[in-house]
């Protein structure tokens, strides 16, 4: 059956065909450690009492129409006020654009900013801006990055690229890694970008980066979150930040996400949605309203759901630099952010006792599910390498009381492999 050129060149997701295979072994009765949806168990992680609260009283009040189609007022209103508050940012509410989700946003910034041939400069491992330029027919401009760098892009990385670009993705702290930007970094790539701009004439397009920061206010230790603008105010004209209540409070259900940029490209973003209607749902906005007022209420639960994923991050990642100085084939990078863990299973050209070589890394990864029922999502299915050893561990669905079972079986599987 003769489709369009995108439906026919589309990528499948890695994601979802692993998914399968789970739900699969699932279905067959095997017990599967499943680390691979980056979502979370809601008897685990249960939204903000309050939020729920406000979201059941919104339905009963009748805020069951149409929302304006920027967002409605009092969210934009209330999100200016949090952003300031939070980050010491500063957008007036025609600079804020609500839609269902970070989803929505990223393709309407794409779609806003590129045109076929523009180049996209991003970074790999990273969350489908490999889709995301194949969507709007945009030049790949790659950046493989690697353990030496907790797989961020460096500004020396960056700088050959940026020429003529129209659009650079940038992720902080990054789905897959749980990685961060350092201020240096951050500023050094900002500098880039401001230059690059200058040298343009006034009848070129300009240089933008997306800032998805989605996870801005899950960093652990001494980790600190670090945004352009903050950073060089001059970067607000370029700018358009990516969040959502999604992660930040386990809702990645209740659909609303919001745009920070300058009015002009919110404006053109805003008519594309109207095309779209990827709208957040009138109750939620308006119970999201009322929530971000509630500043007690958000810290309250902000530190007791930063303990719960902390644990589960540094303990998992223990237990494996334990398993790594046992001297099997695994490594991580010790958390920093968001709800993912970077993990290393090293083991192609490595034989399993049924005598199997493990010839590749997707070999590797069946190998992990099967002998150690064990799912991590590969670094390839970001867009790296498909001989990258590197994977994914989300660990938003984990209860703590399995880590210890779940460690000792990738253990039992690693040991006899030679």
């Amino acid at each position: 059956m003769k489709l369009s050129q995108l439906a026919s060149t589309l990528i499948g997701s890695e994601i979802v065909k692993l998914g399968g295979e789970i739900k699969e072994k699932i279905r067959q009765g095997a017990h599967i450690y499943n680390f691979t949806i980056g979502d979370f168990d809601p008897a685990l992680f249960p939204i903000p009492k309050e939020l729920e609260e406000a979201i059941i009283t919104a339905y009963r009040q009748g805020h069951t129409n149409y929302p304006a189609a920027e967002g409605n007022l009092d969210l934009r209103e209330a999100l200016a006020d949090f952003i300031l508050e939070k980050e010491g940012l500063r957008y007036s509410t025609d600079e804020i654009l609500i839609a269902s989700g970070g989803r929505p946003l990223i393709y309407t910034v794409f779609r806003t900013i590129c045109d076929k041939g523009d180049k996209v400069v991003y970074a790999v491992p990273s969350w489908n801006n490999n889709h995301y330029t194949h969507f709007t027919d945009s030049e790949h401009a790659v950046i493989e990055t690697g353990p030496e760098t907790r797989f961020m892009p460096t500004a020396k990385q960056l700088a050959p690229h940026l020429k003529g670009a129209t659009l650079l993705s940038l992720c902080s702290p990054q789905n897959p890694t749980g990685t961060t930007f350092d201020k240096e970094e951050l500023t050094a790539i900002c500098d880039l970008v401001l230059e690059e701009n200058n040298s343009r004439g006034p009848d070129q397009k300009k240089l933008y980066v997306m800032f998805d920061q989605m996870y801005w206010h899950l960093t652990y230790g001494d980790i600190q979150h670090h945004n352009p603008v903050s950073l060089r105010p001059a970067m607000k004209d370029y700018t358009i930040f990516i969040d959502a209540i999604s992660k930040a409070f386990a809702a990645t259900g209740v659909r609303v996400g919001w745009a920070l940029g300058p009015a002009l490209v919110i404006q053109k973003m805003k008519q594309i949605m109207t095309h779209i209607g990827a709208w957040a749902p009138m109750a939620e906005q308006k119970a999201l309203a009322v929530y971000l007022h509630n500043k007690p209420a958000i810290e309250k639960y902000l530190h007791h759901y930063k303990n719960e994923i902390e644990e589960r991050l540094s303990t998992i990642y223990n237990g494996l630099i334990e398993l790594k100085q046992a001297g099997l084939p695994v490594d991580a990078i010790k958390p920093e952010a968001a709800i993912y863990l970077t993990v290393k299973i090293d083991a192609v050209g490595k034989t399993t006792p049924s005598g199997k070589l493990l010839s590749s890394q997707a070999d590797v990864t069946a190998f992990l599910l099967d002998a150690a029922g064990l799912a991590l999502v590969p670094f390839y299915a970001f867009g790296a390498a498909a001989s990258s050893p590197w994977y994914r561990m989300s660990i938003g669905t984990c209860k703590k009381e399995e880590i210890a079972a779940m460690l000792q079986q990738l253990r039992n599987a690693l040991q006899p492999l030679h």
